[in-house]
């Protein structure tokens, strides 16, 4: 940053610290009282400082806010929510939506897992389920000719 941001930005600022040299020729009365002297000035003066010791202190303040704003709860929420609706969409599409248009691609799968699902409800009403084919009722229909 350059010097003469890093100056605006201190000037602008509306705390003054009264440890700061720069503000002896201010009347008292404009400063607030303090009972200790601070151990670092802030913000800092860029200006003075090394590029080593500016990136430390980058390094740190970004993993420090980075701690502060961290929200496990709500991104395990957002994570679980995510995985959830994508499966459910996934399932649906393969086993339940009816498509518009030609031979369904899910087909094979769909006539598995419901013959699965008989198999394991005590597999009875076999004899009673007409055919796949048959019963289905999304099969586009033959076209018919005008001769």
């Amino acid at each position: 940053m350059p010097a003469t941001t890093t100056l605006s930005l201190r000037l602008a600022t509306t705390y003054r610290n009264p440890n700061d040299p720069s503000l002896d020729d201010l009347e008292p009365s404009s400063l607030p009282r303090q009972g200790y002297k601070n151990k670092k000035v802030w913000p800092p003066d860029f200006s003075r400082m090394t590029p080593q010791e500016q990136l430390r202190l980058e390094k740190r303040f970004k993993r420090r806010i980075a701690l502060a704003s961290a929200r496990p709860r709500w991104v395990k929420f957002i994570k679980l929510s995510q995985l959830f609706t994508i499966t459910f969409v996934v399932i649906y599409c393969v086993l339940f939506m009816k498509w518009e248009y030609g031979p369904q691609p899910f087909d094979g799968v769909r006539a598995w897992f419901w013959d699965a699902l008989d198999q394991l409800k005590g597999g009875q009403q076999n004899a009673l389920r007409k055919p796949v084919e048959a019963s289905r009722g999304d099969v586009l229909p033959q076209a018919k000719s005008d001769k």
